[in-house]
Parts: C-alpha cells; structure tokens; sequence
C-alpha cells in the first residue's frame, strides 16, 4: 500500500498555485508514484471523482455549503471549477456563502501533491471547517491511494 504523508510545510512552489489571500488553513499530502505519464488533471479526477456521491452531497454541498457545477463539462471535476492548469499542476476551486476553498493537484517526478487551502469569508467557517478539516485530514490519504489504484489500472 502506498505511503502517503501529510507535510508539515508547505513548499512555496504549490503555495503559489493557489491565488487564495490569507487562507486561514492549508494542508498537503504528497504520496510517491512512479506513474509520471498522467497529467494533473487525470490526477485530480481519479482523486476527487473517488469521493463517494454520498460525501459529495453531505459534505461538499451540504455541510461545505459548495457550489458545484451541477452538469459534467471539460471545465469542471466532481463540480470544482477548473480555474487554472499548466503542465505540472491544476488548481480546481470552489465556494460558498460562507467560505472559499481551492485544491491543488501537482505533479513531479515521482510525487504526486495533493494541497487543500480555505480562506473563511464569514463567521460561520471558522465554526463549520474546524470541526470538518478532521474527517478530510483522515479521507485524503486514503483518496490519494484509491486513486493511485485507479491510475494504474488504466495503464494496463
């Protein structure tokens, strides 16, 4: 089972992806791949389209308060907007009334990021994403290895 680890830094070259001012939390995993011929966003979709519709629902929609896109389009993954790509990385992003919320997939020989940066526009985040950054801090790792799976299946 691949190993996948929470940084306790933030590497300035992913910190510079996200165009977010003064996010207010900031994580990033990074698991070890050797698959080094997916882009960003084959990445990213095998990642956030591993998240169960269920959680999408409840937790991004529901107790994130997300607007995701409803309808699948080139510009969007599991409804997070695609904002802004190059060849190593994507930034997908995605908001709500009370919070905004940017994921950064990037892509180096071989390591494969996964970074979640929030700024809280009001009040009620800083009551509503403390309480959810635990269930994400545990879900990432093991999203990070489902899609490490579904990645090298498409290769065979």
């Amino acid at each position: 089972m691949p190993t996948v680890v929470q940084q306790r830094s933030l590497h300035e070259a992913i910190r510079s992806l996200s165009i977010l001012e003064s996010p207010d939390y900031v994580d990033v995993f990074t698991v070890a791949s050797a698959v080094t011929d997916k882009t960003p966003k084959e990445w990213a979709r095998a990642t956030v389209e591993g998240v169960s519709p269920w959680a999408r629902f409840v937790v991004w929609r529901g107790l994130c308060g997300l607007r995701l896109e409803p309808q699948l389009s080139p510009d969007d993954l599991a409804g997070w907007k695609i904002a802004d790509r190059g060849d190593s990385w994507i930034r997908m992003e995605a908001s709500s009334w009370f919070m905004t919320a940017h994921i950064v997939f990037h892509v180096d020989e071989g390591h494969v990021s996964f970074a979640t940066f929030v700024r809280y526009d009001k009040p009620m985040a800083a009551l509503v994403w403390p309480a959810l950054s635990i269930g994400h801090r545990r879900a990432v790792p093991d999203l990070l290895r489902y899609a490490m799976k579904r990645i090298n299946r498409s290769r065979c």
